[in-house]
Order: C-alpha cells, then structure tokens, then sequence
C-alpha cells in the first residue's frame, strides 16, 4: 500500500492538522505491513500559483514548449505522478478564513488536468484517479461542522469525487481556539473518530 500525505497548513509540525495526520497515518502502518509513505508539505514547499503562464505552458503542445515551460509543467507532473501512484491519501486541511489554505488550492489546480486525472464525455465528466481511500483531517479553530459556513467539506468531496476518488472519510477537531478544555477534547474526539476509520 502506497500512501500519499498532503500537509497543507502554513504552521509546519506546529500545525495540529499534520500532527493527527501524522497519527492517521502512523496507524495506518500499524494495520498494513510493508506500506510506504510519501509526504508533501505544501507549507514548506509550495506549489505554484495557476497563472497566465503556467496556462500558457499547459495549453503548448509538448514538443512545442521553451524551456521554461517545460519547467512549469514539470512541477505539477510530479504531483500527479504521486497520487496516480497512491492508494491511500491522507490530507490534513486547516481551516483559513472559512475555507482551505492557499498551498492547498494550489495544490488542486495543480493535479486537476483534463485527460490526465478527469475527461469530460458524453455523460459528463469522468474522474481517472479512481480506486483510492482518502482520508481528510479538518482542523478549525471554531465550530463548523454540519452549518451553512462550512465549506470545507463540501467542496473537498466534491473536488475528490470530480477526480474519481469516491471513497472519502472526514475526521473533524474543531473548536481549537475556544480554550484549553475545547481544544482537549477536540484533539481526543479527533483521535477517536482515527480509531473508528481503521480496522481494529
């Protein structure tokens, strides 16, 4: 089993999203010998932002592009490479000013590409990165769960539906900024709904 964890807080080891990331993957290779991990922290290493330039090399043909643009490409081939070669993705996504981090949309942008992880057909569109467990770790500082302000959730399975990864579990900590109390008991209850995902 390949598994693929996405960091995308800005706080690094500090971030509480990576440390039960960290857990959930940690267990995962209690339950699943000979696994391998792969990690990419999109706060420390960034991908780039989707601009005119890198829309520019995109839309080049390959045997057309300068350089430079081979270049750019090149970055956002690596992360596709990663999850076509994963089975199990793990991504740890804080909440920022109601939604996800920067890193992590450009993250998005940068492994959507059609005829490589979706198509669209006759019948609509069709996700290729299929026949993958993902596990999404959602870390607020307030409460948001099941409210009209959460638009974390929705808009995560529906971008890992569109690339045809179905199989998605969320582990919620929220209320981390209401104290020390809220943020015990959000960590412990995170860790537990951890121990509910995986196989005893």
């Amino acid at each position: 089993m390949n598994i693929l964890q996405i960091n995308s807080s800005a706080r690094a080891q500090a971030s509480h999203s990576t440390q039960l990331a960290n857990s959930l993957v940690e267990a995962l290779l209690e339950t699943s010998s000979g696994a391998t991990v792969n990690v990419r922290d999109l706060g420390s290493n960034p991908p780039p932002m989707l601009d005119e330039t890198a829309l520019q090399a995109l839309f080049t043909p390959a045997e057309q592009r300068t350089a430079e643009q081979q270049a750019r490409v090149a970055l956002d081939d690596a992360l596709i490479a990663e999850i076509q070669a994963a089975d199990v993705v793990v991504l740890g996504a804080p909440m920022y000013n109601f939604g996800i981090s920067a890193q992590l949309k450009n993250w998005i942008d940068a492994i959507s590409r059609a005829q490589v992880t979706f198509r669209y057909t006759a019948n609509g569109p069709e996700g290729l990165l299929t026949g993958k467990k993902v596990y999404v770790v959602l870390t607020r500082g307030g409460l948001y769960r099941n409210t009209p302000n959460d638009t974390q959730m929705p808009y995560l399975k529906t971008f890992f539906g569109f690339l045809g990864m179905t199989d998605v579990e969320f582990v919620y900590a929220e209320g981390l900024a209401m104290g020390p109390d809220a943020e015990k008991a959000a960590l412990a209850s995170a860790h537990q709904q951890i121990n509910d995902f995986l196989p005893a």
